[in-house]
C-alpha cells in the first residue's frame, strides 16, 4: 500500500516549484518604476549575479574534488552523484530566489509609491515566497526522487552533504560580502559624513544593496535548504530502522503536507493599509503550523495506529514557534531589551555594545531550555527517530518561514532604491516600516534555523552512531575528551576567521569610501556620482578569497579526527561542536539583531533621533553586530550539521583506518 505513496513527496515538490514560477511571473509583471529606479535596480542585480557567478566557479572546484573523493575513496559513485545533485539544487535554490528578489526590490518601491503599504507588502512577500517555495520544492523533490530510485539511505546522505557543502560557502561568502559593504557604508557615510542611509552620494551604497541579495537571500536560502534536507534525510534514515517502509514514508509525507500548508499560508498575508505588516506575516506562519499539526496527527494514526509519533512532530513544531516568539522578545523594538540598548546609547558606543552583548548572552537561556524540552518529549515518544521527526516538524513549514525571512532584504533594498532615486519621503517611510518588520522576521528566521540546527544535528548524530556501531560515548575516554575539546573550539575558530574576514574587507571598504570623499569633494555636493563599482569589487574579491579557509576547516576537521583518533573521538568532537555551536549561534544572532533594531528605534525619533550622539553610538553598535548576525552566527548552523553529515558519509573510511593514533 505504502510503496505508491512515496511519489507524493516529489509531486508536492514539483507543485511548490510551479507555485514559485507563478509568483515569480506575477512579480515580473509589476511596475518597475522610473528609468532611474530601473537603472539602480539593474546595478544591484548585475553586481549580485557577477558575485554569484564568481562564487560558483570556486564551488565547482570543491564539488568536483568531493565527487572524486566519495567516488574513488569510498567506492560509492551513487552517493557521489547524489552529492552532486544536492550541490546543484542548493545552488539553484539560492540563485532562483536571489534573481526574483532583485526584481522584487524595485517593484516594491514602485508599489509603495503608487499603492501604499498594502501593495508594497504584497510585492515584497511575493518575492520572498519564490525563495521559500524553491527551497522546499527542490529539497523534497530531490530527497523523494533519489530515495524512490535507490531505496538507499546512504545515497540520500550524499544529497544532504551536497546541500550542506554549498550552503556553508554561500553563507560565509555572502555574509562577508554584505557586512563589509554595510559597515563601510554606515561608519563613513552615516557617522563621519552625516548623510542618510542609502544616500546615492555614498560610494558603498550599491555594494551594500548587492550584499542584501547575495547574503540575506541567496546565502539564507542555501542555509535553510540544507537544514530542510538534513532533517528529512536523518528522519528517513532512522525511520527505516524504526519501522521500515512506514518509518521512512512518514517524514516524506509530513514534508509534503508542510509544502501544501505553506502554500495555503501565503494567501493569509493580506495586510491592511494602516495595519502592522508583522501581524499579517505571523498569521501566515500560524495557519501553516496549525495545518501541519492536524496533518501530523492524522498521518500518525493512519500509518502507526497511534498518535505518539505525532507528539514528536508537534513538539518540534511548537519549539520552533516558541523560539521565534522568544527571539522577537529580545530583538524587536516593541520590547524592552532593544529599547534599553537604545536608551543606553545616550552614554556612548561602549555602553551600547556592552548592553547588546548582555542581551545576546541572556537570550540563549530560554531557546536552549525549549530545545531541551523538545528533545526530551520527542525522545520519550519516539526515541531517536522521534528527535528526527521533531526536526522535520520544526522545518515542515520552511516554505513560509523562508518567505517571511526573504521578504526583509527585499524591503530593505526597496528603501535603498527609493532613497537613491529621490522618491518622496512617504515612500521611504513605508519601506522603512517594512524593513523594520523585516529585521524582526529575519531574527526570528535565524532563531528558527538555530533551533532546527540543534535538532537536525542530534538526529544526524544518531544516524552516525548507528552506522558507526556506537552504543555510547564514554566521557572518561581520553580520546573522547580530546575530541570534545576540539569540537568545542571549532565554532570559536570558525567565528573568529569569519569575523576577521569581515573586518579586513570592511577596513578596505572604509578606506576606499574615505578616499573617494577626499579626492572628489563634488561627490558629497551631489554634483558627481561616486565610483560604485570599485566598492563592489572590494567586497567581492575579499569575500571570495576569505570564504575558502573556514570551509576547508569545516570539511577536513571531522575527516582528520575520524582517521587519526577513531569514531569514538569523532563522536565526542561532534557533541562538543553542537553544544558550543548552538550557544554561539543564538548569542551572535540575537545580539546583532538587537543592536540593529536599537539603531532603527532611535532613527524613528527616539532618544534624539537620527544624527544625535545616541544615533552615532547605535550605528557603531550595529556595525559590531553586523558580522555577528549575518556572517558568523548563521554560518555556525551549517558548520555543525556539515561536520555531522561528513562524519556519517565517511564512516567506511574511518573503519578502514580504525584510528591511526588510537
Amino acid at each position: 500500500m505504502t510503496n505508491k505513496l512515496f511519489i507524493i513527496a516529489p509531486v508536492l515538490g514539483a507543485i511548490s516549484l510551479i507555485f514559485a514560477f507563478i509568483k515569480a511571473s506575477g512579480v515580473a509583471k509589476k511596475d518597475a518604476g522610473s528609468a532611474r529606479m530601473q537603472e539602480i535596480a539593474k546595478a544591484i542585480s548585475d553586481g549580485a549575479k557577477a558575485f554569484l557567478a564568481a562564487e560558483y566557479k570556486i564551488l565547482v572546484v570543491f564539488i568536483v574534488a568531493l565527487v572524486l573523493i566519495i567516488g574513488f575513496g569510498l567506492n560509492s559513485w551513487l552517493t557521489a552523484v547524489a552529492f552532486l545533485i544536492g550541490a546543484v539544487f542548493s545552488v539553484l535554490a539560492g540563485f532562483f530566489g536571489m534573481n526574483v528578489a532583485s526584481k522584487a526590490n524595485v517593484r516594491t518601491a514602485a508599489a509603495a509609491q503608487s499603492g501604499g503599504m498594502k501593495a508594497a507588502l504584497s510585492v515584497a512577500f511575493s518575492g520572498g515566497t519564490v525563495m521559500g517555495m524553491c527551497v522546499v520544492g527542490l529539497g523534497l523533490m530531490g530527497c523523494g526522487i533519489i530515495y524512490i530510485l535507490t531505496g538507499d539511505e546512504s545515497v540520500l546522505m550524499g544529497f544532504s552533504l551536497g546541500a550542506s557543502g554549498v550552503a556553508l560557502f554561500a553563507r560565509v561568502g555572502g555574509g562577508i560580502y554584505t557586512k563589509a559593504a554595510d559597515m563601510g557604508a554606515d561608519l563613513v557615510g552615516k557617522v563621519e559624513a552625516g548623510i542618510p542611509e542609502d544616500d546615492p552620494r555614498n560610494p558603498a551604497v550599491i555594494a551594500d544593496n548587492v550584499g542584501d541579495n547575495v547574503g540575506d537571500v541567496a546565502g539564507m536560502g542555501a542555509d535553510l535548504f540544507e537544514s530542510y534536507v538534513g532533517a528529512i534525510v536523518s528522519a528517513v534514515t532512522l525511520g527505516v530502522a524504526f519501522s521500515a517502509e512506514r518509518g521512512s514514508l512518514y517524514p516524506l509525507l509530513l514534508s509534503a503536507l508542510g509544502i501544501a500548508a505553506s502554500i495555503l499560508g501565503t494567501f493569509f498575508v493580506r495586510g491592511k493599509e494602516e495595519a502592522n505588516p508583522h501581524k499579517a506575516l505571523k498569521m501566515a506562519s500560524y495557519v501553516s503550523s496549525a495545518i501541519v499539526t492536524v496533518g501530523a496527527l492524522l498521518l500518525s494514526w493512519w500509518l502507526f495506529d497511534d498518535l505518539l509519533l505525532s507528539v514528536s512532530v508537534i513538539a518540534g513544531l511548537a519549539v520552533g514557534v516558541a523560539i521565534g516568539f522568544v527571539t522577537e522578545l529580545y530583538t524587536s523594538s516593541d520590547y524592552k531589551s532593544v529599547k534599553n540598548i537604545a536608551e543606553k546609547s545616550l552614554t556612548g558606543p561602549a555602553i551600547n555594545i556592552v548592553s547588546g552583548l548582555s542581551v545576546g548572552m541572556l537570550s540563549t537561556l530560554v531557546p536552549i531550555l525549549l530545545v531541551c524540552v523538545g528533545v526530551l518529549v520527542a525522545y520519550l515518544t519516539g526515541g531517536m527517530y522521534g528527535i528526527a521527526l521533531a526536526a522535520v516538524g520544526m522545518l515542515s513549514t520552511t516554505g513560509i518561514t523562508v518567505a517571511v525571512d526573504a521578504y526583509g532584504p527585499i524591503a530593505d533594498n526597496a528603501g535603498g532604491i527609493a532613497q537613491m532615486a529621490n522618491l518622496d519621503s512617504s515612500v521611504r517611510d513605508i519601506t522603512d516600516k517594512l524593513d523594520s518588520v523585516g529585521n524582526t522576521t529575519a531574527a526570528i528566521g535565524k532563531g528558527f534555523a538555530i533551533g532546527s540546527a540543534a535538532l537536525t544535528a542530534l538526529a544526524l548524530f544518531a544516524s552516525f552512531a548507528q552506522k558507526a556501531n556506537l552504543t555510547m560515548i564514554d566521557a572518561l575516554n581520553p580520546y573522547v575528551i580530546v575530541g570534545m575539546f576540539v569540537g568545542g573550539v571549532l565554532p570559536f575558530l570558525f567565528s573568529a576567521l569569519t569575523i576577521n574576514s569581515v573586518s579586513h574587507a570592511a577596513n578596505r571598504m572604509i578606506a576606499e569610501v574615505r578616499r573617494q570623499f577626499s579626492d572628489n569633494p563634488n561627490i558629497l555636493l551631489g554634483t558627481e556620482l561616486p565610483d560604485y563599482k570599485k566598492c563592489v569589487a572590494i567586497s567581492a574579491s575579499d569575500a571570495l578569497r576569505r570564504m575558502i579557509l573556514p570551509g576547508v576547516i569545516a570539511v577536513l576537521s571531522p575527516i582528520a579526527v575520524g582517521i587519526l583518533l577513531g569514531t569514538q573521538a569523532l563522536g565526542g568532537m561532534l557533541v562538543g561542536a553542537v553544544v558550543t555551536g548552538v550557544l554561539m549561534a543564538i548569542f551572535m544572532s540575537n545580539a546583532g539583531s538587537a543592536w540593529d533594531n536599537a539603531k532603527k528605534h532611535i532613527e524613528e525619533g527616539n532618544f534624539g533621533g537620527t544624527g544625535s550622539s545616541a544615533h552615532r553610538a547605535a550605528v557603531v553598535g550595529d556595525t559590531v553586530g553586523d558580522p555577528f548576525k549575518d556572517a558568523a552566527g548563521p554560518s555556525i548552523n551549517i558548520l555543525i550539521k556539515l561536520m555531522t553529515v561528513i562524519a556519517l558519509v565517511f564512516v567506511p573510511l574511518f573503519d578502514r583506518f580504525e584510528g591511526l593514533l588510537g
